[in-house]
């Protein structure tokens, strides 16, 4: 444990609140001052604490997946609490959690292992259409119309809808109803086709069994173990949607814990699914309510992207960040809203270290302690020590061997002298590259080659796969991972996707990287460090040259001052457009995309933020006003939302407003304004409420319109 000096810890962090006193389970001590610290969400007050939802984050090796596991075990221990957990990643085939889910007596779901019927009569019949409608979106996002639906409740009600098989075949031969049977059948083509991706297709054995084979909603902990499937599979947001209609309609009114969490390991692929996220921020919404604390895991936001799946990380008011690259710890401090002291820490942490941040204020760094059980059942390393032991192993025996040698000294000199004068023992062989050829990078070209035949989907998971694989080995800001945006851009060329081309050489330009850097050529002629050498065109032989004719002396000279004009023009014109591209350069580093400020009108706070979209096109104008609102309104051009406030019946919580509009814009650079009109708790209807104009920027700086005055950004402690 690394215990500092408080004098040392006042200058590191003195915005830090680690005199705060939680309640719950130990789970380590502040960094800051040696305190010992305990959390348990659902024991802490609702008005310190109102969500119970908790994020992990941090690289490999970090320690958040150990913090989880040991967290997870203390507070079952301790309280009663009942987990599920959805894993996707762990060693030997099977799950991170596999061994503390024995260890508590626990049981493993492994996928592939069971079937699930999800129109089963186990299931009430609304969950029974809400399942399916996931399954058929998991697939197929838009083979669900107003028709399509009304085909599928249809096609539910058949009495061959017994198992999904039978539910096929009502869609495809449906008897006459309100509407022809016809029409029915010509409606539910879409849904028909996208479920027997399940019965026919390569997803069949999951969903198109007889029975529900739903698990015991009894046990301390269940682990769906989805760890054999591939990461790209469309069948992990398919079984998360089932997982979620379980959860949500089964497992919580069943279950009798005091508390209940929901575990998401590997959380990444699960909520980048569309299908999968709105399940999840249903569950995230509702968890205070339901008795449900949901526990997400990942390496990184990045691999969220900046759409939906990435807000949903805002619901969460336990964040746990451990080690991150500097970038990385800029963009989660931004969402998280961390002191600059605390971001600047992050990279520098040991494993098991990790900045905490409980509710609005508090933040500490703290150590994770762990016993030598919790350590056995929470290790995820084994096989990289064995890989270490074995090297330790495999150097001992070659010291030894090297020891008992008779090694002959005029053979040594000879090799000696070789090695001194750089040559090489097998240079005949014509070895001339600057890398062997068993070391050579070739996944890019396999890429883009898949992109230039039309295997688009192949292309892009080619590189998806490439870069996760580069970001986890080198680092998410190392030369190997950045290099994979420049080839994701020229993949989405040659698929036609312009716009998301032009975002990805935009985002490496933004990196102080030229878009196509990786593929220029090197100063002494070698080959790019990712492929090989180009193949060498063969020579034709020299042809007959006919004698040239003698030329006038006066040429030289015309050529000379021909030569020095255009040289002169090409100069100007060059450094004309040295400074174009240098201005252009500056707007592109200064571009976040993103301007977010909090003001206060009429006594009410309120948060007024300006998203620009990924094509440059559109501004998501937004507004949230705290609870204290009666009435708010947002302005843009042409653009209005508005919501009043009903009176609160007795018991009725007050919630916040929020309020979106989109407005169109000519430039990725482009500012634009909104109007922001509040009414708090004195407004009175028909009176007209007090307003400010903003105008936002996509550099992250945002301006009171009538005094002129810059507004402080709500991220603006990143600066």
């Amino acid at each position: 444990m690394i215990r500092l000096p408080s004098s040392h810890a006042a200058i590191t962090a003195p915005l830090v609140a680690s005199s705060t006193a939680f309640p719950g389970i130990p789970i380590g001590r502040s960094l800051l001052d040696g305190r010992p610290f305990h959390l348990s969400p659902a024991m802490v007050d609702d008005r310190v604490l109102p969500s119970t939802n908790s994020l992990a984050l941090g690289g490999l090796g970090s320690g958040k997946s150990t913090t989880a596991k040991v967290r997870g075990r203390r507070e079952h221990l301790s309280h009663g609490h009942q987990y599920v957990v959805v894993d996707s990643f762990g060693e030997e085939n099977a799950g991170e959690w596999v061994p503390l889910t024995r260890d508590l007596n626990g049981k493993v779901i492994e996928a592939g292992s069971f079937t699930l019927n999800p129109v089963s009569e186990l299931f009430p019949s609304e969950v029974r259409e809400h399942l399916i409608r996931s399954l058929i979106v998991a697939v197929e996002p838009d083979a669900l119309n107003a028709q399509a639906a009304h085909a599928l409740q249809h096609a539910l009600n058949h009495p061959k809808a017994t198992s999904l098989n039978g539910l096929v075949d009502a869609l495809v031969e449906p008897e006459d109803g309100r509407w022809p049977a016809a029409d029915l059948a010509a409606w539910g083509v879409g849904a028909a086709i996208a479920l027997s991706r399940y019965t026919e297709g390569s997803l069949r054995g999951l969903f198109d069994g007889d029975n529900a084979g739903l698990p015991e909603t009894d046990l301390p902990i269940i682990t769906f173990d989805f760890s054999r499937l591939d990461r790209n599979s469309p069948a992990i947001p398919s079984l998360m949607a089932a997982v979620a209609c379980w959860v949500e309609h089964v497992w919580l009114p069943q279950s009798t814990a005091p508390h209940r969490h929901l575990v998401l390991e590997e959380a990444w692929q699960i909520l980048l699914s569309p299908a999968t996220s709105k399940l999840i921020q249903r569950l995230l919404k509702y968890s205070r309510k339901m008795g449900l604390s949901l526990d997400v895991v990942m390496h990184t936001l990045s691999d969220l992207g900046t759409g939906p799946a990435q807000d949903l990380a805002r619901l969460c008011e336990v964040a746990h960040v451990g080690r991150l690259g500097p970038e990385e710890a800029a963009l989660v401090g931004a969402l998280l809203n961390l002191p600059d002291w605390a971001i600047a820490r992050i990279p520098t942490l040991d494993p098991g270290q990790a900045v905490w941040k409980i509710g609005p204020d508090y933040v500490d760094i703290i150590q994770t302690v762990i016993s030598e059980d919790e350590a056995r059942l929470t290790d995820t390393s084994s096989r990289r020590r064995m890989a270490q032991a074995l090297a330790v192993e495999q150097d001992t025996l070659d010291l030894e061997a090297d020891a008992d040698a008779d090694v002959d000294e005029d053979q040594e000199q000879d090799v000696t002298v070789l090695l001194e004068r750089g040559q090489d023992c097998g240079a005949d062989d014509g070895w001339d590259w600057e890398m062997p050829p068993n070391v050579i990078d070739t996944r890019h070209m396999d890429a883009i080659q898949a992109a230039r035949e039309g295997r688009c989907s192949e292309a892009a998971d080619l590189a998806a796969i490439g870069e996760r694989e580069d970001i986890h080995a080198h680092g998410i800001n190392s030369n190997e991972a950045i290099s994979w945006l420049s080839t994701r851009a020229k993949v989405a060329e040659l698929c036609g996707d312009r716009d998301q081309a032009v975002q990805l050489r935009a985002t490496v330009a933004r990196m102080g990287k030229d878009v196509d850097w990786f593929e220029q050529a090197k100063d002494d002629g070698a080959p790019q460090w990712h492929r090989g050498p180009d193949p060498v065109a063969p020579v034709s032989p020299a042809e007959y040259e006919p004698p040239v004719k003698a030329r006038r002396r006066t040429w030289p000279y015309l050529a000379a001052v021909a030569a020095l004009a255009l040289a002169a023009g090409g100069v100007w014109q060059s450094a004309a457009d040295d400074k174009k591209e240098q201005a252009h350069q500056e707007k592109a580093a200064a571009y976040k995309g993103l301007s977010v400020t909090e003001v206060n009108i009429d006594g009410v706070t309120t948060k007024a933020r300006a998203e620009w979209s990924e094509d440059g096109r559109t501004v998501i104008l937004s507004a949230r006003v705290d609870e204290e609102a009666k009435f708010a309104r947002i302005d843009s051009g042409e653009r209005t939302a508005q919501e009043k406030v009903a009176p609160l019946e007795e018991g009725q919580i007050p919630m916040p407003i929020r309020l979106e509009v989109k407005v169109p814009v000519g430039d990725r650079y482009e500012a634009v304004r909104m109007t922001v009109a509040v009414g708090g708790p004195h407004w009175k209807e028909g009176s007209r409420a007090p307003g400010r104009e903003i105008e936002f920027r996509p550099d992250r700086t945002a301006t009171d319109v009538k005094t002129g005055k810059q507004l402080k950004q709500y991220y603006s402690r990143l600066a």
